[in-house]
């Protein structure tokens, strides 16, 4: 059994927040959620789940809302991927705490939470489990130096104190004071719920933001530490954001799915095709993205395209 000193690995609780619209996604966001958009042939999710087995993680909760039931019909009770899933609607989507909130009941022992649309490339994330052992620590922040300010603008910025402990979080800084962004992954106790549970909703957003969570837990006394274990990560904003995603992952050969098939004369250079692709005529496909079971006639060469059975999406 996994284990970090002396955290059981298996006692851990995964949860998932997957509720979001992702409005400025579209045409996408009409018929996907986000977190089942694809990244190298598989949903995003799918990847998140697969790291939060891989960790040793024996349950899996996610909170759907937008067209759940295609993310339940991407992963399914988790037979096949090796871990129970299971799902909670969020009704009313009114922000990250909200969604939260309604795993109150069924959340008794530390959870590791993952935003559901954002792709991560961490370094070892047992470092943010090791955190947790420390009698005076009760939640762990993932970080990252982000030498972006507009990058941080969209995100939130963490302020800690000279021994390392987390003294504010701030949500979308104007101008932050720091280059130590937070990533949207965490690892808390059960004792956060009491924040949760008492956390305003905004006047900006008309929402329930984790951030405002965290900040009362802090100023409840409670230990936060920041554990810089996020090298990068990807979030899936507007529709070129997925095909970069798939590029950046890619490195320089083609990733092709099962059943794929190429007229004579094709090259397929940088790309993404899924699996039952068909691409029909003799055309270079460079640095795009194909779904699923579409056959593409193109007469000329398709670059930075994203297609889909019902759209093409050009990202030059």
């Amino acid at each position: 059994m996994p284990r970090v000193g002396e955290v059981d690995m298996s006692d851990l609780l995964g949860v998932i927040l997957a509720a979001g619209k992702g409005t400025r996604l579209e045409p996408f966001s009409s018929r996907y959620p986000k977190p089942v958009l694809p990244i190298l042939g598989k949903p995003l999710i799918q990847h998140q789940v697969e790291r939060l087995r891989d960790l040793g993680v024996e349950k899996v909760i996610i909170v759907i809302g937008h067209l759940g039931f295609e993310i339940v019909r991407a992963l399914g009770d988790g037979t096949e991927l090796g871990v129970p899933i299971e799902y909670v609607d969020q009704g009313p989507t009114l922000g990250i705490a909200h969604a939260l909130g309604k795993l109150e009941r069924r959340i008794d022992r530390p959870f590791l939470l993952f935003l559901g649309d954002i792709f991560f490339i961490t370094d070892d994330l047992h470092h943010m489990l090791a955190a947790l052992e420390s009698d005076d620590v009760h939640g762990v922040l993932a970080v990252k130096e982000e030498p972006s300010v507009e990058a941080i603008r969209r995100n939130f910025v963490v302020l800690e104190d000279d021994a390392g402990r987390v003294q504010r979080v701030i949500e979308k800084p104007q101008h932050p004071r720091t280059q130590l962004k937070g990533c949207g992954l965490y690892l808390f106790e059960p004792v956060f719920f009491d924040a949760v549970r008492r956390t305003p909703r905004t006047a900006l957003r008309d929402e329930y933001e984790l951030t405002d969570a965290i900040q009362i837990f802090i100023d409840d006394g409670y230990g936060v530490r920041a554990a810089r274990v996020i090298r990068d990560d990807l979030n899936l904003s507007y529709p070129p954001d997925l095909l970069d995603v798939n590029l950046k992952l890619l490195g320089d050969e083609p990733h092709l799915g099962r059943g794929v098939k190429l007229a004579e004369g094709c090259r397929v250079e940088r790309s993404v095709l899924m699996d039952g692709v068909t691409i029909a005529t003799p055309i270079t496909v460079r640095d795009s993205l194909v779904f699923p079971g579409v056959t593409v006639r193109s007469e000329g060469d398709v670059v930075r395209r994203i297609i889909t059975a019902e759209h093409t999406i050009d990202c030059r």
